[in-house]
């Protein structure tokens, strides 16, 4: 069998509705995606992200008239809704294969890998996370946290107490945790997102070392070394914050910065932390500092 790909470039308050019609005109699955790169890396839990410009794509049997379709939608919702369409023809594969062949194991600095649970190790004496790509974020492969995994197999934490502070998936956490650290506290405002650590910390066999909380549970303790990738905006918000939850001497690193937006919040956790220089990975900076 083949299928047909029918990508809409949407604006934003159409979405659901739009994606119930593809539904309804035979759509065997509806996926979303941003149109102009404009990433969304937390997303309230239990919404849907949306973009300012948003492509959707219904997956068709191939049999099915497209122009029918989209005669329909221009019926529905009128023709100045569908900025522009497009369709694709797909043939028959195996989609759930291809899908893993997309993830291979991904090395960090020196000893640190990922590895996806259908693959083998690389090296046995590595430093090895068994971590799936799935919903909650952080599976090693955007520069923001790249540079946090490389900062860490260049660091490796031994015998520390570590915040992971925006925990995602918990790949910081479980990073830590593999090269030494004594105790990771995560935290992260997203549920799903500490349902999500849990279940890797498991995989990992760490979950006696990982104890995980929404923010306002995070106990009162200073860590030797924070971990923060999340966004400029709320990382120079909580500066104060994020400062007092580092001992004197203890280690601070910051990430999910872009390079313009480096330079001001350098000067922010100036205050606090003696900063070394922006380390750049495309266009986003990791930040790095010891408490004064």
């Amino acid at each position: 069998m083949s299928w047909i790909q029918l990508h809409l470039q949407l604006k934003s308050q159409d979405i659901d509705a739009i994606s119930d019609a593809l539904h309804d005109q035979g759509a065997v699955a509806v996926t979303l995606r941003d149109a102009k790169d404009n990433p969304i890396f937390e997303p309230p839990p239990g919404t849907t992200p949306l973009w300012e410009e948003t492509q959707v794509t219904g997956l068709f049997d191939a049999s099915r008239d497209i122009e029918a379709v989209i005669a329909s939608l221009e019926q529905q919702f009128g023709k100045k809704t569908l900025l522009n369409w497009k369709q694709e023809e797909l043939e028959e594969m195996d989609w759930e294969r291809a899908w893993m062949d997309d993830f291979a194991p991904m090395q960090f600095g020196k000893r640190l890998w990922i590895v996806p649970s259908w693959h083998d190790v690389p090296d046995s004496e590595a430093a090895n996370i068994h971590l799936d790509p799935g919903l909650a974020f952080g599976t090693g492969t955007h520069p923001t946290t790249a540079l946090c995994l490389e900062w860490l197999d260049a660091h490796p934490p031994v015998g520390q107490r570590v915040i992971d502070f925006g925990c995602g998936s918990g790949i910081l956490a479980i990073a830590a945790l593999k090269l030494g650290a004594d105790q990771v506290l995560g935290t992260d405002n997203d549920p799903q997102a500490l349902v999500a650590s849990g279940e890797n910390a498991i995989k990992n066999h760490l979950e006696e070392k990982l104890e995980l909380f929404l923010p306002d549970a995070l106990p009162s303790v200073q860590a030797d070394l924070l971990l923060a990738n999340i966004l400029a905006n709320p990382l120079q918000e909580m500066a104060p914050k994020l400062a007092q939850m580092v001992r004197p001497g203890g280690r601070i690193v910051l990430s999910g910065i872009l390079q313009e937006q480096a330079q001001g919040l350098r000067e922010v956790y100036a205050q606090w932390f003696e900063m070394a220089d922006p380390v750049h990975k495309q266009d986003w900076v990791r930040l790095e500092g010891v408490r004064k």
